[in-house]
């Protein structure tokens, strides 16, 4: 069977992260299988009590709406632009020339 890998650019997986997928879909396709048996066993070792104590303490509205502002707050302001701007990885100083340096720090721009 062939695959069209036109849309990876350029990109290949190389073995190690694909034994890795291959794994991690056969533990999920497992771990589906018996998930009532996951479940009893979690509340015969007290994870779930545990857990509802844990969410009614902590976990309170105010709480998660922090957590969600705050997670969203964590995304880098300089989201990747397509390729019209390139920035020195070193002094992070905008290269607007395609040189090979930047004009700034004279480091190697990739």
């Amino acid at each position: 069977m062939l695959i069209d890998c036109r849309f990876l650019k350029g990109y290949v997986m190389s073995l190690t992260i694909r034994k890795i997928i291959v794994l991690g879909l056969i533990g999920s396709v497992l771990l589906t299988a018996n998930v009532l048996f996951v479940a009893n066993w979690l509340a015969d070792k007290g994870v779930v009590d545990w857990a509802k104590n844990i969410r009614a303490e902590y976990l309170t509205g105010t709480a998660i709406t922090i957590i969600a502002v705050l997670l969203i707050l964590l995304i880098s302001p300089r989201a990747k632009t397509g390729g019209l701007v390139r920035r020195c990885p070193v002094c992070d100083h905008v290269l607007l020339a395609k040189g090979a340096y930047c004009s700034e720090c004279g480091s190697k721009a990739a």
